[in-house]
């Protein structure tokens, strides 16, 4: 006695079950936003700049005011310019996003993300420093621009060398 029939059924039913569940995961509501981050315009003229106020500019188009509500985190002496551990925390409502700059890089801007509401603001990345420099944090909330900078010494050059 064979099952043959029965095994292939079986397993075109299951194929057909795991189709439909994965066309069934591309309307999922939670999925959007993310497939909308995705086709946001990447902000060329931010990554040319040569200075942090030119980049700041033309990110935001607008200057950021000095907050104690904005935490960076960063080392005082980087024994390595190439991985500096970078960090920033804030407690304001409605943040929209976070920028990092070094003041003296080629390009001052480093970095930028987009927060999604809802989501801790909360950043941690390694960047890259040409040399000692002061490293600027920009966070965009409630339509206002906040910042906190601090003085990164670098032993090692990263950019340089």
């Amino acid at each position: 006695m064979t099952d043959v029939g029965f095994s292939s059924t079986r397993r075109l039913i299951l194929q057909g079950a795991g189709a439909v569940a994965l066309l069934g995961l591309g309307n999922l509501p939670f999925l959007t936003p993310a497939l909308a981050a995705a086709n946001d315009k990447y902000p060329d003229e931010a990554f040319k700049a040569k200075s942090e106020a030119d980049a700041i500019k033309a990110l935001y188009g607008k200057t950021a005011e000095p907050s104690d509500k904005v935490k960076m985190d960063a080392p005082e002496i980087a024994e390595n310019g190439a991985v500096v551990p970078i960090s920033v925390t804030t407690t304001l409502a409605d943040v929209t996003s976070i920028s990092f700059l070094v003041s003296e890089n080629p390009v001052a801007l480093v970095a930028s993300y987009k927060i999604p509401a809802g989501t801790l603001p909360n950043v941690a990345n390694r960047i890259k420093m040409a040399k000692t420099s002061n490293v600027i944090v920009v966070v965009e909330a409630g339509g206002k621009l906040y910042s906190a900078n601090k003085e990164v010494k670098v032993t090692v050059g990263g950019c340089g060398g």
